[in-house]
C-alpha cells in the first residue's frame, strides 16, 4: 500500500510561483504513474500533470509552459514546479499514484494541499 505525503501549497499572488512535493512510501512497483490533479468545489477533479514509469510526462493544456513535473528517484518524490500562477489555478491539489500489479491498476490519493492564487 502506497502512502503519499504532500507539501508545498500556500497563498501566492498572481504571477508568483510555488513548488508542490509528493513523497511516496510503501510498496515498490515496476509499472506506475505519479503526478497531480486538482479540484475546485463544485467541479470535477482534473489532471494537472503526471509522469509514467516509462518516462512519459503529460500536462493539462491549461498549464503547459507554466508547470513542470519532475521526479527524484532516490527520494521517491515528485515535484510540481508552478510558475506564473493565475487565480484560475486556485484549487486543492492532490498527489496521485497508480500502479499496475498484475491484477490491474490500483490508484491512491494524497490528502490534498491548498493552492490559492490571489492578490
Amino acid at each position: 500500500q502506497v502512502q503519499l505525503v504532500e507539501s508545498g501549497g500556500g497563498l501566492v499572488q498572481p504571477g508568483g510561483s510555488l513548488r508542490l512535493s509528493c513523497a511516496a512510501s510503501g510498496s515498490i512497483f515496476t509499472i506506475y504513474t505519479m503526478g497531480w490533479y486538482r479540484q475546485v468545489p463544485g467541479k470535477q477533479r482534473e489532471l494537472v500533470a503526471r509522469k509514467t514509469s516509462g518516462g512519459i510526462t503529460t500536462y493539462a493544456d491549461s498549464v503547459k509552459g507554466r508547470f513542470t513535473l519532475s521526479r527524484d528517484n532516490a527520494k521517491n518524490t515528485v515535484y510540481l514546479q508552478m510558475y506564473n500562477l493565475k487565480p484560475a489555478d486556485t484549487a486543492v491539489c492532490f498527489c496521485h499514484h497508480a500502479v499496475y500489479a498484475g491484477s490491474g491498476w490500483s490508484t491512491c490519493w494524497g490528502q490534498g494541499t491548498q493552492v490559492t492564487v490571489s492578490s
